[in-house]
């Protein structure tokens, strides 16, 4: 078997094997296969595509390219929630929290922020004292007596993926559902979990800004899913505009630890009640995602998520006081205002700028080496359909540079569109599928 062959299969349209995927696959993993011929394989695998099985076939050969956890020595079915990348998309926060809170054990590894969107890991950091590295007995027990752990990861998972990806990220090979599919779902099959639930962003500030693309990918990764035995269920979500009002990392950390109280924007706590409900029905803990839901609420207006987030931030060594004093965040030096200079309905918002200005700010990094500040970010003031008038506060800019401060703020208004008819009011959860 070698490489030029499978290329000019591929390239004339024909179907591969379980053995070429898999040459593929660990050839270019353990650079026998060059970049050059790797490249014109993904480019084959662009204008060609590949079908289900197919697309099966490659994630079960990415995951089996680095480390698989095994979570057998948690009790229950464990259930992993991702997402597909927003701005102001803080759900694992809260959403982690409810199912534990309702009997679903919540074993995650989430990754950190890179470019306008933000990263799990980065914001539970911004928690004084809160450790994001643990072994993997300490994970393990955490989950076993709290029900509940979110680290960042603890083994070498799909080294392929990394690879082949950072080579479409070169080669104008990213928009492509399979690959797209295999490169999120070869990771989630190697996490461990026994179910996932994935939040598919669909929108202007989303990977997927079509919603037919975004419901086509959610229906890929749930197969390749329930095809693994994982019962998996997909959510196709609206990111025309930013997710809640916060965007940056203790910012965000805050507004979940608000949504907990049960004092959070509406379209935050609308979308943490379903996915955690989805989890609740995943992980058997509700006969169906309605009962889910129920549950979900239930841990909401008990107050138990909020005890359980107390708990699962000092079961990691956290300050857990932080949920009751804001004042223990990393606190900002410099803030301006953007400010509305027309009348009229906030008929848009350029969600990808809003997330780029966060970043701007000194809340999110250009390269996974730059430092952070967690106390940057935004604080949004206005959403679509509200109206302003001229002279309102559209949204303030947070951080520890005056220069970025600026310049975001700057930024950041050219994202406002004002309009003088109040828009149609837009679904935020537009589709389940299973």
């Amino acid at each position: 078997m070698n490489m030029l062959d499978i290329i000019y299969k591929k390239r004339g349209g024909g179907k591969l094997t379980l053995e070429e995927i898999g040459f593929f696959v660990s050839g270019y993993t353990g650079g026998q296969i060059p970049d050059y011929q790797a490249a014109a394989f993904l480019m084959a695998v662009y204008f060609n595509k590949l079908d289900r099985e197919e697309t099966y076939m490659l994630t079960r050969a990415m995951r089996d390219s680095g480390d698989v956890i095994d979570l057998s020595g948690i009790k229950g079915i464990k259930v992993d929630k991702h997402s597909t990348g927003g701005v102001g998309d803080k759900t694992t926060l809260i959403v982690a929290p409810m199912a534990a809170a309702a009997g679903v054990p919540i074993a995650k590894m989430s990754g950190r922020g890179l470019g306008f969107t933000g990263g799990t890991v980065d914001k539970m950091e911004s928690i004084p004292g809160f450790k994001t590295s643990l072994e993997k007995s300490e994970f393990i027990n955490l989950v076993n007596s709290a029900g509940i752990s979110v680290i960042g990861q603890i083994a070498h998972i799909a080294p392929a993926d990394k690879k082949i990806y950072a080579l479409r990220d070169t080669t104008a090979t990213v928009e492509n559902l399979s690959l797209i599919a295999s490169s999120v779902m070869s990771k989630k099959l190697a996490s461990g979990s026994d179910a996932i639930v994935l939040d598919v962003k669909c929108g202007n500030g989303a990977f997927m800004e079509n919603f037919n693309d975004a419901c086509e990918l959610g229906r890929l990764m749930v197969d390749i899913g329930n095809d693994d035995g994982k019962k998996t269920v997909a959510v196709i979500t609206d990111m025309d505009q930013p997710l809640g009002n916060a965007v940056g990392n203790s910012l965000e950390v805050i507004e979940a630890i608000e949504t907990l109280k049960g004092c959070g924007p509406s379209d935050i706590t609308e979308l943490s009640l379903a996915l955690a409900g989805i989890m609740i029905y995943a992980g058997g803990r509700a006969a169906s995602m309605a009962e889910g839901y129920g549950l979900a609420g239930k841990t909401l207006n008990d107050g138990s998520a909020l005890v359980k987030f107390r708990e699962f931030v000092k079961g990691q060594g956290g300050d857990s006081a932080v949920v009751d004093d804001y004042g223990l965040f990393p606190q900002a030096a410099f803030s301006e205002d953007v400010i509305c200079d027309e009348e009229g309905f906030i008929s848009g918002i350029e969600t990808r700028s809003v997330g780029f200005a966060s970043q701007h700010s000194g809340a999110g990094r250009a390269t996974k080496d730059d430092p952070i500040d967690m106390a940057a970010g935004i604080a949004l003031c206005r959403k679509v359909g509200d109206r302003a008038a001229k002279g309102d506060i559209l949204a303030t800019v947070y951080g520890n540079s005056a220069e970025k401060v600026g310049n975001a703020a700057a930024e950041l208004g050219n994202a406002f569109h004002i309009s003088g008819e109040a828009p149609g009011k837009r679904e935020l959860i537009k589709k389940v599928i299973k």
